[in-house]
């Protein structure tokens, strides 16, 4: 890869985790990703890295290997969503929506009550929002969200109901609004044009939600 990281370059390494993720519900190693983009493994950690730094992708401790590429988890994070062909691991009750949304397809999502611990379990349907009267808890404010994101993702969970959502502080979020998010967040994540968006239009799509006040504003 030059020195200046070709654009057309880092998508391609973008997308052949997106790609691997979806086929075969986990990230490809770096050797795997090389052998796909034709490059070696140096080129591909160091486009990496850089769509880490960018909140493109999210990297492990030692920035070798893909930890999350949202919504798709490659650990265990308290979400299990499954479509007729493929089980992934949602990063959060936000990225299980973005599953549905990313694939365009429904899925079953299995996980827990925040306040309880019962088992939870819905479908995701991009043509319809869900019923169960679920809501998910947001812990960390927006702001601070890439401090530490799989800590963010981490707490971003459902409850059966408000009662449960936990005394904590964060913030409450209904089904249906959840649905809404993910749909229109993740939507065109697998699409070779993807592009993050800038904090103002973060802004404008929580804003267009009902989604306002300090706790969901992105710094500029």
């Amino acid at each position: 890869m030059p020195a200046d990281h070709d654009e057309s370059r880092l998508r391609a390494l973008r997308q052949v985790v997106y790609r691997t993720f979806v086929q075969q519900g986990r990230p490809p190693s770096a050797a795997e990703a090389a052998t796909a983009c034709g490059v070696g493994e140096e080129e591909v950690l160091a486009g990496w890295r850089l769509l880490h730094d960018r909140h493109v992708l999210v990297l492990d401790a030692d920035r070798t290997a893909v930890r999350m590429a949202h919504p798709f988890s490659a650990r265990w994070m308290g979400f299990v969503v499954a479509s007729e062909e493929q089980k992934w691991w949602g990063g959060c009750a936000w990225d299980s929506f973005g599953i549905m949304a990313a694939i365009g397809r429904p899925v079953l999502v299995a996980t827990s009550c925040l306040g309880c611990g019962r088992p939870l379990a819905l479908r995701a349907d991009p043509a319809r929002a869900p019923e169960e009267p679920y809501v998910a808890h947001f812990l960390v404010p927006a702001a601070r969200w890439w401090d530490d994101v799989v800590w963010t993702c981490s707490n971003i969970r459902l409850a059966c109901d408000a009662r449960h959502a936990g005394e904590g502080g964060g913030a409450v979020v209904d089904l249906a609004t959840m649905w809404r998010l993910g749909s229109v967040w993740y939507g065109d994540r697998l699409r070779d044009d993807f592009r993050r968006r800038s904090p103002e239009e973060a802004n404008a799509v929580f804003a267009d939600l009902g989604l306002t006040g300090g706790f969901w504003t992105l710094p500029a």
